[in-house]
């Protein structure tokens, strides 16, 4: 992070109180930095929020500990909220690492709505800077959420100022076994739930939620189905898969290639699926290089 190129960045760290060495390193870097502290919280989103409310910038944007920016992301991302006066916030594609730092995956992203949000199009977090007045209009994270307060964020943004994708690679994310994503997989969609339900009590989301009902319902059961295949359960999984492609047919083009992994595994076929997983691999990798030398 210290290493971008764009030379007004405010370093504001909030550590919740950690006892595994952080603050020693906080303090090695403390020259860097326009605040920091380290403090019992209630969790990340308190902790986030936090931070936010002692910028003084226009733009804000927050990095949880495992995850990095890619070189010139700040400065790229600073043009684009700069050309798009009316953005709420800007993305882009991400990388996803292990735990030793070697790229694993080059998930590729797209413009979205209001509407691809509610339908569960999720955004590389690492990647997404803000404005901040448009932050502080939503009144920033909601501390309920514990898994998608991220993506709730994004949702009460979008509704307020248009967001914008950059098709550049801004930041990577780490992957491992302790990561929320891995521990806390069923509660994700109870969470992507909870989200639709609370937006539709705004009028103006409820009209949309009901102009585009199956869309947004068909992305909501790829999203749940997407975690119960990564939770080993690729029989459930195939049938949440086809019930959403029911509910909306456009919504195949999200998830054709989980049902036919869904189904490689459930069929034992562990051979052809790891190929497709290098195939895949391959492809993303190949497009990530291209992008990295524009």
């Amino acid at each position: 992070m210290i290493g971008q190129d764009y030379p007004a960045i405010e370093y504001i760290v909030i550590d919740g109180g950690s006892k595994d060495g952080s603050v020693d390193i906080i303090r090695r870097y403390e020259s860097h930095l326009a605040y920091w502290i380290s403090e019992p919280d209630s969790g990340q989103s308190e902790a986030i929020n936090k931070g936010m409310a002692r910028a003084s910038g226009q733009y804000v944007a927050w990095l949880n500990s495992d995850d990095i920016y890619l070189p010139g992301a700040v400065s790229s991302a600073v043009a684009a909220l700069t050309e798009k006066s009316d953005a709420g916030m800007v993305y882009a594609n991400g990388v996803g690492i292990d735990s030793g730092g070697g790229q694993t995956d080059w998930p590729v992203y797209d413009q979205y709505s209001l509407i691809d949000l509610l339908a569960m199009r999720i955004i590389h977090q690492p990647t997404v800077f803000m404005r901040r007045k448009v932050v502080q209009m939503v009144k920033g994270l909601d501390p309920s959420y514990h898994l998608l307060m991220d993506h709730h964020l994004w949702v009460r943004i979008a509704r307020e100022a248009p967001i914008y994708f950059v098709d550049q690679y801004w930041a990577a994310a780490r992957r491992h076994a302790l990561a929320k994503n891995s521990m806390h997989r069923p509660e994700f969609a109870v969470e992507a739930r909870r989200i639709l339900s609370e937006m539709s009590k705004y009028e103006d989301v409820a009209t949309l939620i009901a102009q585009h009902s199956q869309q947004i319902e068909a992305g909501q059961r790829v999203f749940k189905a997407g975690y119960l295949f990564a939770d080993g359960h690729c029989r459930a999984a195939v049938r949440g898969f086809l019930s959403a492609i029911y509910a909306h047919p456009g919504v195949i083009h999200r998830c054709w290639r989980l049902i036919l992994l869904s189904l490689m595994a459930t069929l034992n076929f562990g051979g052809m699926q790891a190929l497709l997983y290098k195939i895949r691999a391959h492809i993303r990798r190949r497009r990530y290089s291209r992008k990295a030398l524009q």
